[in-house]
């Protein structure tokens, strides 16, 4: 690694088993990371079946071959081995962290989950009331209504308008072969994005990497369907008892290879992303005192990115705060950045940078993220090149390109006053 306007990591490229792997090789430290991700999710699950590809990610570190679930964490545990599972909107994830000298074990552990999860009806029963759970205190909040409305809403007939956890009656009515399903269609030989960081060679993972999937039935899992056009639905209340509403707004943004990708960020760090300095929190609560906090992002999801934003306040304050960010939609559409603006938000996202690699595991998860969204391996070290030659102008003229004030699209849920 390097300084923030050179930084740069030593990214390698290694082929075995008909894996490809990213990895990050530095033995300043006696730990190993190693993560991997197939495309799917939430997204393969069926309709009815909403729930299924998290309670599978779940169950996977809950006993495998002859490893009950006690039997299975103790045995993690005595090697201090981390590794867990993890489904979401487009993708499934697996991934461990060890000691260099319990890494044999951490590979055995790890392809024995995949290959051989028992889903005993003991941990099927207690995963699920977990999630079910979850699911029921999403939608006691304002904030869980309006996520769940806002998806819906914006995407009404793709599963990413669903909710990737289940809803509560989803979840109860999931049958145990509904998991096994789940998992026999996304846990694959093939269809893997493998990257890894820390004390580990290029011979030592080609070693690994057919140790770890070899086991894994052939094949890819299928292709998820392609993400349609945002579709604005203007302003929509969800009726909550609550004091204070939630409300999600936001709009359509651009693809992950768009060649306007760092422009676009440079402008949402300026609009409402930079905390305190950005425009929405200086118009919003420092000047107006009508929310503790507001703030919107780039929201990716199957190569696509949505711009989101969220606020939360007094129900009596709801409409002023949402005629406050349409404002300051506006005025960036408009407008675009001011100079002094635009440095600081460069300088934040290339100084911020490094921050993303701290230690092996960051450093394997970053990679995995990368190549998700199909970035070559020399994709980071010209960010900040890139970062440092945008002009205001073409954030500018990006602005306007995407922001669109009159068709924001929001979600309140609450007992908003003056909707």
């Amino acid at each position: 690694m390097s300084g923030a306007q050179g930084f740069s990591l030593p990214i390698k490229v290694v082929e075995a088993g008909g894996i490809s792997a990213w990895l990050v090789e530095d033995h300043a430290v006696p730990v190993v990371s190693v993560s991997w991700a197939w495309r799917g999710g939430a997204a393969l699950d069926p309709a009815g079946q909403e729930g299924a590809a998290v309670m599978a990610a779940a169950l996977l570190t809950e006993g495998a071959g002859p490893l009950p679930a006690t039997a299975f964490a103790d045995a993690l545990r005595d090697q201090a081995i981390g590794l867990s599972f993890s489904a979401a909107r487009d993708d499934f994830e697996g991934g461990f962290r060890t000691l260099v000298p319990a890494l044999p074990e951490a590979v055995r552990l790890s392809a024995l989950a995949m290959s051989e999860p028992r889903l005993d009806e003991e941990a099927v029963t207690r995963v699920r009331a977990r999630a079910v759970a979850a699911a029921r205190r999403t939608l006691e909040t304002p904030g869980g209504q309006a996520r769940r409305a806002f998806w819906a809403e914006a995407f009404p007939d793709h599963p990413a308008g669903r909710p990737s956890g289940g809803t509560p009656e989803s979840l109860t009515a999931l049958p145990p072969d509904a998991i096994r399903a789940a998992l026999a269609r996304q846990v694959r030989r093939e269809g893997l994005l493998v990257t890894a960081a820390g004390a580990i060679t290029e011979r030592e993972l080609a070693d690994l990497l057919p140790r770890l999937f070899a086991g894994l039935p052939a094949g890819a899992p299928p292709a998820t369907p392609p993400l349609p056009p945002f579709r604005r639905f203007g302003q929509k209340v969800v009726p909550v008892d609550a004091p204070q509403s939630s409300a999600l707004f936001g709009q359509p943004g651009l693809a992950v290879d768009d060649p306007d990708w760092e422009a676009a960020q440079v402008m949402i760090r300026v609009l409402a992303g930079g905390g305190f300095a950005s425009r929405l929190m200086q118009s919003v609560r420092e000047k107006r005192g009508l929310a503790y906090g507001i703030g919107a992002n780039l929201d990716t999801l199957f190569k696509q990115a949505v711009i989101v934003g969220s606020v939360a306040t007094e129900n009596a304050r709801v409409a002023e705060t949402l005629a406050v960010t349409r404002e300051e939609w506006a005025r960036m559409a408009a407008e675009g950045p001011t100079d002094e603006e635009m440095a600081d938000a460069v300088a934040y996202l290339t100084g911020s940078l490094p921050l993303q690699f701290t230690d092996s595991r960051r450093v394997s998860d970053a990679l995995l993220a990368l190549r998700q969204n199909d970035r070559p391996p020399e994709w980071l070290a010209g960010r900040p090149a890139r970062l440092a030659a945008l002009g205001r102008e073409r954030v500018a003229a990006v602005a306007k390109r995407l922001l669109a004030p009159a068709e924001l699209s929001v979600v309140v849920a609450g007992q908003p006053v003056g909707l």
